[in-house]
């Protein structure tokens, strides 16, 4: 038969357990969310960046052509 004492500290190793493994998925929940959420701005940074880019050049072929 197992004592009060075992009972309790198997009861405490359980849920430390149980615990440690909740806090890490939850941990890796929110890595992959800022991760995520990091790729997403830089995505969308990048668009911007393509799309001035784009303007700038429209802009100087429509020069080019009133000088021609």
């Amino acid at each position: 038969m197992v004592g009060k004492f075992e009972s309790r500290k198997d009861i405490a190793q359980e849920l430390t357990e149980s615990t440690a493994v909740r806090v890490g998925r939850i941990a890796t929940i929110i890595t992959t969310c800022v991760r995520d959420v990091a790729r997403e701005v830089g995505d969308m940074l990048t668009d911007g960046l393509e799309l001035r880019d784009a303007a700038k050049k429209a802009r100087e072929d429509g020069r080019d052509d009133d000088l021609s």
